[in-house]
């Protein structure tokens, strides 16, 4: 039950939402355990960002959630895909793409919390 949302000041096409949303889709399955089966993503472009006192360059704040844990490793893969896809699709250089990661200890589906 992953969800990501992705934040950029970027004005991204609908075609380039789709590849997105897309790649995004199948770069959860880095997290061991995860697929696109139950995952819920947003991706909301144009939002007014600065990063480094600089409003006119690409930017992006990413945030990952997960039910229950993963390792360091798998984040670290996960976070040079999602970097690499922003860069490629939205013009999002990785150094200014922000990753963040939660690891949600109960999640509600459905009418209920596993």
């Amino acid at each position: 039950m992953p969800f990501i949302n992705v934040k950029t000041n970027k004005s991204v096409s609908a075609q380039k939402k789709q590849e997105i949303e897309n790649k995004l889709s199948d770069a959860i399955s880095l997290i061991p355990g995860k697929s696109d089966r139950y995952l819920m993503l947003a991706l909301e472009d144009e939002i007014s960002m600065m990063f480094h006192r600089d409003t006119d360059c690409g930017i992006a704040m990413v945030e990952v959630k997960i039910f229950g844990k993963s390792d360091k490793d798998s984040y670290t893969k996960l976070t040079q895909r999602i970097c690499e896809i922003l860069d490629e699709e939205a013009g999002v250089s990785p150094d200014c793409c922000y990753v963040k990661f939660e690891e949600v200890a109960l999640w509600g589906y459905n009418g209920f919390v596993f």
